[in-house]
């Protein structure tokens, strides 16, 4: 199991990978951020990693 994260770009707040890909698109849950991360904002392989292994990265 490999552990994929997105960092927001307006503050900085780390979000796990599973958090987007279960939701695909959800307001950044930093402090007064307004910012918007999506599952598709993640590198290309490490979505398709995570298609491919989709049984590892239950919530």
């Amino acid at each position: 199991m490999k552990i994929f994260t997105l960092t927001c770009d307006r503050c900085g707040t780390i979000v796990a990978a599973n958090e987007l890909e279960q939701r695909r698109v959800m307001k950044c849950p930093g402090l007064n951020c307004q910012s918007v991360l999506q599952f598709e904002d993640l590198a290309a392989d490490e979505r398709e990693h995570f298609f491919e292994n989709r049984n590892e990265y239950s919530i």
